[in-house]
């Protein structure tokens, strides 16, 4: 079989631990029997960030920019055991933040639903989309550890000076204190891209924060949101018959569970991140979600929206087989690969992302997958399977669909 030509590279970012093995069978069995892949490379992985200072991160984020579309592996996130076990220099900060902050974008995660693996929340017929607000938060947060007795303010300095001043803490001994931020400019992009987002799939936008505790970070959000829904949105959202709402999150989490699923459901940085990890989990399993990043001017940046499954390394190291679901990072290929196609009119590369998403569904669907789902399963006897297996399983039916 002729393989498909590619004319734009692809930006690949590498990542660790057991999703950095599966990445390299993913392209040895999936991608290049089948593709001429043209990428431009950057290893992300844990000790190169190190090595290189996480210039690796910038350089790769900057990379995206330039090509316009990226697919990345998981990475870690050190803290103070990763620090030992990697003889790290610092703790860097998560790369996927990182990456957020220079792109400026959303983050789009859809669980991705079979037919044998029935939501947890019995009600739930269509997935549901979380779309996480890509920048600043905690996780760009200054920290600092309180030693002692002492008073913590929160001070702005306007260019013409000292303009606020306010006690955070009288501290009567040790703890600590955190300052995060957010930029009215990236929650605007936060808010268009939702909007655009709910208007290409038709499905109501949610939109949820706490602006009752939170009375100026999170009603800032709120007030954004309105004003460009009312400005730019309300009229295509009330032609295309979608609505949109804002509510605080603890209501938002009880209209979730209770509702039918199949809409897009908005959330500041750190909700985003805790909630999509609910949701994946709900719907199946945290393998089986896909992730995408947009940024404000059509750039994208395709992920597992799950960690480097630690312990399925440390068991491949003493050479034992795994059974490590790679649903999500072939879906972060087959997502990258369909939208390269699509900017660059390459219809059979495009055409070729489809169906490795299918042989990918096809597999499962007949039984065939990794422990995580084996025990989720209703209506079929499930055959569990190694990894290596499973992706010679999907290769099988790809070659099939291809033919």
């Amino acid at each position: 079989m002729k393989k498909i030509p590619m004319t734009t590279p692809l930006v690949e970012m590498d990542g660790d631990e057991m999703t950095r093995v599966i990445w390299k069978w993913i392209k040895e069995e999936l991608i290049c029997p089948f593709v001429e892949l043209k990428t431009e490379y950057y290893d992300l992985g844990l000790p190169h960030r190190d090595e290189t200072g996480d210039q690796v991160t910038i350089d790769a984020a900057n990379a995206n920019r330039k090509y316009g579309v990226s697919v990345k592996c998981a990475t870690i996130t050190p803290n103070g055991q990763r620090m030992s076990e990697y003889s790290l220099h610092q703790m860097w900060k998560s790369p996927n933040g990182t990456i957020r902050a220079i792109l400026d974008g959303t983050v789009f995660r859809t669980p991705i639903q079979i037919d044998p693996v029935k939501p947890v929340v019995k009600n739930w017929k269509k997935p549901i989309t979380i779309a996480r607000h890509a920048f600043g938060d905690i996780y760009k947060a200054t920290e600092y550890c309180v030693p002692g007795k002492g008073r913590a303010e929160l001070v702005f300095t306007g260019e013409n000076g000292e303009s606020f001043r306010e006690t955070i803490y009288d501290f009567e001994g040790p703890g600590v204190i955190q300052g995060s931020f957010n930029k009215d400019s990236s929650i605007r992009s936060f808010a268009h891209a939702c909007f655009r987002y709910a208007l290409s799939l038709k499905q109501d936008l949610w939109f949820s924060a706490k602006d009752t505790i939170s009375k100026k970070y999170d009603h800032t959000f709120k007030d954004i949101f309105q004003e460009i829904y009312e400005k730019d949105y309300q009229a295509d959202f009330e032609k295309a018959g979608i609505t949109y709402f804002y509510t605080l999150i603890d209501d938002a989490v009880a209209r979730v569970v209770r509702s039918e699923g199949g809409f897009i459901w908005a959330c500041k940085n750190y909700d985003g991140d805790v909630m999509s990890d609910m949701l994946s989990t709900a719907f199946g399993s945290l393998a089986m979600m896909t992730s995408v990043l947009v940024s404000p001017d059509g750039k994208y940046e395709y992920e597992a929206a799950h960690g480097t499954v630690t312990r399925h390394y440390y068991r491949y190291l003493k050479g034992e087989k795994t059974s490590t679901n790679p649903v999500a990072t072939i879906f972060a290929w087959s997502g990258a690969l369909a939208k390269r196609g699509e900017l660059d009119g390459n219809r059979p590369l495009a055409d070729f992302a489809s169906a490795l998403e299918k042989a990918t569904l096809d597999t499962l669907n007949a039984g065939i997958m990794t422990g995580d789902l084996c025990g989720l399963c209703e209506g079929i006897t499930p055959t569990k399977v190694t990894t290596e297996e499973f992706i010679a399983a999907i290769r099988k039916n790809l070659e099939s669909v291809l033919a």
